[in-house]
C-alpha cells in the first residue's frame, strides 16, 4: 500500500501518524510512504529519524480573529495545495491520511479533489479548525473519543477508533523503564510531568509540595520539567530537598517514556491527547491538569471525559495549590482499591488497537 501521512507543529499530531505507519508495515511490509508537513514543524525532524521520506509545503495557520495575516495564509493554503497535488500525482497513493496541524490541510483537501481515498484523525474531544474544515470533504474522520461525533455532523462517514499511539506504547517494558532510571524493580514511582516544554503552574507547585514529600517514604518521585524550565528548577528542587534527594529525580526529558510510565504506579499530567492515549493504554492512575492556554480549551474536555469514565482525577490549574495536590497524590497511593479501580476504567477507555482499526479503514476505502 502507498500511503500519504500529513500532520505537523507538535508530537501529539506526529506521533499517531508514525504509529499508522508501523502498523501499515506489519500488514504489509512491502508499504511505501510519504510523509508532508512543514519545514518549521517537529516534524521536520522526527520524520526523518524514523526512516520514512519527508516533503515540505509551506503553510500557516489561521488566526481566529480578523487579522492582514490570514490574507496571506489563504494564499499560501491555495498555493499548498498546488504543491501538494504535484507531490500526489508523482506518489500516487492510495490512501492519504492527515493526523492534524493546520499542514493537512492544502494536502488532504489536494488528495479530496483529486479523488484519493482520505481520512483525517482527530486527537481531542473538540476539534481543530483545520479537521472540522476537512470534514466536509474527506471520505472518513476517524475520532479519538467518542464524545466528539457531534462536532462532525457535515461528515460523510465518523469512525471512532481510539488514538493510535496507544497501539504503539501498550506493550511497552516496565522492567526496562525502571532500569532507565536506575531504581529496583517494582518500586512506587510518582511522575509529575508538563510536556516536553514543560509548565509553570506545574513546576511551581511542585517546588511547593516539596516540604510534604518526606512523608512517602517509600515513594520515589520523578519530576520531568521540561526542557524551558530544567535549569532553574532543578536549582530551586534540590535546594528544597535535601531530605528526600535521594528519591527525587529531575529530569528535563524522557525519551523513553512508555517503558517510564509502565513502571509507574501515579502520574500527574496535562491532558494532551497523546499523553492521554499512553496512559490509558497503560492503564495508569492520574491527576490531569488541563492546559488552559491551547485552542478552545480542549485539554479541558479531554480531560473531563477521562475523569467522567473513572479513570482520572481533574484539577483545573486555577484550583491548583501544593497542599491540595499531595493530597490526592498521597490518597491514591493510601487507597489500592481506588488506583486499581482507575487503572481498569483508563484501560477500559483506552484503545490499543486504535492503529489496526484505522489500518482497517485505510484498506476499506482502498479497495472501493
Amino acid at each position: 500500500m502507498r500511503v500519504v501521512l500529513s500532520g505537523g507543529g507538535t508530537g501529539g499530531h506526529i506521533y499517531p501518524a508514525l504509529a499508522i505507519a508501523r502498523e501499515c508495515e506489519k500488514r504489509d511490509p512491502s508499504s511505501t510512504f510519504l510523509y508532508i508537513g512543514t519545514e518549521r514543524g517537529l516534524e521536520s525532524k522526527l520524520v526523518p529519524e524514523q526512516g520514512i521520506p519527508f516533503a515540505s509545503i509551506d503553510i500557516t495557520g489561521f488566526r481566529r480573529k480578523l487579522s492582514f495575516e490570514n490574507v496571506k495564509t489563504v494564499l499560501r493554503f491555495i498555493q499548498g495545495v498546488r504543491r501538494a497535488k504535484q507531490l500526489l500525482k508523482e506518489f500516487k497513493p492510495d490512501v492519504v491520511i492527515g493526523t492534524g496541524g493546520y499542514v493537512c490541510g492544502p494536502v488532504v483537501y489536494a488528495a479530496a479533489k483529486l479523488g484519493i481515498p482520505t481520512i483525517v484523525h482527530e486527537q481531542n474531544v473538540i476539534p481543530g479548525l483545520t479537521n472540522k474544515f476537512l470534514s466536509r470533504y474527506v471520505d472518513t474522520v476517524a475520532v479519538s473519543f467518542e464524545d466528539s461525533n457531534s462536532y462532525f455532523a457535515k461528515a460523510k462517514h465518523v469512525l471512532f477508533t481510539g488514538n493510535p499511539r496507544a497501539t504503539e506504547v501498550v506493550e511497552a517494558s516496565r522492567e526496562r523503564g525502571y532500569a532507565s532510571l536506575g531504581l529496583p524493580s517494582g518500586s512506587s514511582i510518582v511522575m509529575v510531568v508538563g510536556g516536553s516544554r514543560g509548565a509553570k503552574a506545574i513546576n511551581d507547585v511542585m517546588i511547593g509540595m516539596l516540604p510534604h514529600l518526606k512523608r512517602l517514604p517509600d515513594v520515589h518521585v520523578v519530576y520531568v520539567t521540561g526542557q524551558n524550565y530544567y535549569e532553574e528548577t532543578r536549582k530551586a528542587v534540590l535546594a528544597g530537598s535535601e531530605s528526600i534527594r535521594n528519591r527525587l529525580h529531575v529530569l528535563p526529558y524522557i525519551a523513553n517514556m512508555p517503558e517510564v510510565l509502565a513502571a509507574t504506579t501515579v502520574v500527574i499530567s496535562r491532558a494532551g491527547a497523546s499523553s492521554l492515549a499512553e496512559l490509558t493504554a497503560l492503564g495508569i492512575p492520574s491527576i490531569l491538569i488541563p492546559s488552559p492556554n491551547v485552542t478552545n480549551n480542549h485539554q479541558e474536555a479531554n480531560a473531563r471525559s477521562l475523569e467522567q469514565a473513572g479513570a482520572a482525577i481533574m484539577v483545573k490549574e486555577s484550583q491548583l495549590n501544593a497542599a491540595a495536590l499531595f493530597g490526592q497524590i498521597e490518597q491514591l497511593l493510601n487507597h489500592d482499591d481506588k488506583r486499581k479501580q482507575m487503572s481498569e476504567q483508563a484501560k477500559a477507555f483506552g484503545q490499543p488497537d486504535s492503529a489496526t482499526r484505522i489500518v482497517n479503514e485505510m484498506l476499506r476505502l482502498k479497495g472501493k
